[in-house]
């Protein structure tokens, strides 16, 4: 059960009852806005199941406590949705928000750091010892290893480079873990640059940018997830420029996490992109069948969990994409089982991933499927798409053309470049961004990409 600890001088301990009863109208406004945004990323049947039966439980300077049903709901909660949520709270608020999803039956401690304590905000769940390695992630954890086993020592800085869901934060995590193990001294700093750039926003804004400055200049290892994001931000690279400066120069570790490799992030300053070259650069790729087996089995053996050896096979070879959504399909399997009271076999995960399984259809689209189909959408020729054509009735089907090649098939940037009309890699990564931005501002291109991509489906 959830218990309270003695208060001290550095920690605010926050009884169970003080949570519940603190800045109530807060916590509901929150939360009504969580609601509001899962709403619209659920079916009814998944929202009532998972996301009905969470609770807020508290709200203390940043940090939102949701009390779930059971540990499948807190897992799943966690591995599809923390990080969405997350992102959603900061740029509605403001600033900057951390997320703890804990059960009835937890054995933590729930407290508050104060204002301005320094924290490294690391997931307990995320070491080495969960960490599986295949031939998918191999050099990544080797790098990543003898970085937390010798900081500033080995690679200086170390950026591991990956699809979305494939383990790089779990990596980041990792090495803060180990390195706070071994060195207690040590001052660890994990931050996604979207947090970074909302931070430095909220310091000018406030006068405080000396603050922000000490804050990531004064630390031993500095963890900073999702690079990517800081294309664009002028301002923000400015300042990146200079706590990676002040830090190399320190001898102190950098690791930097990102979706794509440093050359392949579009509006990145030159100056940054060459110090992120400066050490090595390691990727993860998807795991193979062996390897999300491993995975399915190190999961299932961590939140003790039985299955039968023929539902793990069934779930790594239908579920391909990233282990995010393996863990996923993995806890709606046992979940169901438990829910329905029924006993975990094939026919039982079977029905409990038709869903998933139902809209996993993309293995058999091509690019060249998906450039007939956006073509006959627009009445456009296929040829129009590899021609030097730059009007917008040409260029912006193009574009769409080009994002799903990217989001629907295996093919890498360069490969996809050759399809249409052999362009540079750069080009197809320009287009992938403005038409997510486009999904995101345009309600007719949302439209028009949903509706391409349900053509796809149905005829692959």
């Amino acid at each position: 059960m959830l218990n309270n600890g003695s208060a001290g001088s550095d920690i605010l301990w926050i009884s169970l009852q003080g949570c519940i009863n603190l800045i109530k109208t807060k916590i509901n406004d929150i939360w009504d806005d969580v609601l509001e945004l899962l709403r619209k990323e659920l079916d009814e049947q998944s929202f009532s199941t998972w996301v009905n039966t969470a609770k807020p439980l508290a709200y203390h300077d940043g940090t939102l406590v949701i009390l779930t049903l059971n540990e499948f709901s807190r897992d799943w909660l966690e591995t599809r949705f923390s990080a969405l949520i997350r992102s959603y709270l900061e740029y509605k608020y403001n600033k900057n928000f951390t997320l703890r999803f804990i059960t009835p039956n937890s054995n933590d401690n729930l407290f508050f750091p104060k204002e301005n304590e320094a924290q490294p905000a690391l997931n307990p769940k995320y070491t080495f010892d969960s960490f599986v390695v295949g031939t998918n992630n191999r050099l990544a954890h080797a790098a990543a290893l003898a970085v937390a086993d010798a900081p500033s020592d080995a690679y200086n800085p170390l950026f591991i480079y990956g699809g979305v869901g494939l383990g790089k934060t779990h990596l980041l995590h990792a090495i803060g873990h180990h390195v706070l193990q071994t060195n207690n001294d040590y001052k660890v700093v994990y931050v996604s640059s979207e947090t970074f750039t909302n931070e430095l926003i909220n310091s000018i804004k406030d006068d405080q940018t000396v603050e922000f400055r000490n804050k990531y200049r004064r630390v031993d290892v500095l963890l900073i997830d999702d690079i990517q994001f800081l294309a664009g931000k002028e301002r923000t690279q400015e300042e990146f420029f200079h706590t990676f400066n002040a830090l190399h120069e320190s001898d102190k570790q950098i690791i930097i996490s990102s979706d794509r490799t440093p050359k392949e992030i579009p509006t990145l300053e030159d100056r940054l992109r060459s110090r992120f070259e400066w050490g090595l650069i390691a990727d993860i790729q998807k795991p193979d069948l062996e390897t999300r087996e491993a995975i399915l089995r190190k999961k299932a053996q961590m939140e003790n969990m039985e299955l039968p050896d023929e539902v793990i096979l069934f779930i790594a070879s239908n579920i391909k994409s990233n282990i995010r959504e393996l863990e996923g399909a993995l806890l709606r399997v046992v979940a169901y089982g438990n829910l329905n009271q029924q006993e975990i076999n094939m026919e039982l995960a079977k029905e409990a991933l038709k869903e998933i399984l139902s809209g996993n259809q993309t293995k058999n689209i091509t690019i060249p499927n998906i450039q007939k189909v956006v073509a006959r959408f627009y009445n456009l020729k296929v040829e129009d798409f590899k021609s030097r054509r730059r009007t917008r009735n040409v260029a912006f089907p193009r574009q769409i053309a080009m994002y799903l090649s990217r989001e629907l098939t295996e093919a890498s940037l360069p490969s996809i470049g050759q399809e249409f009309g052999g362009r540079d890699h750069t080009t197809v990564i320009h287009a992938c961004d403005k038409i997510k931005h486009c999904i995101d501002d345009d309600a007719e291109t949302e439209d028009a990409v949903m509706k391409i991509t349900e053509i796809l489906k149905s005829s692959s």
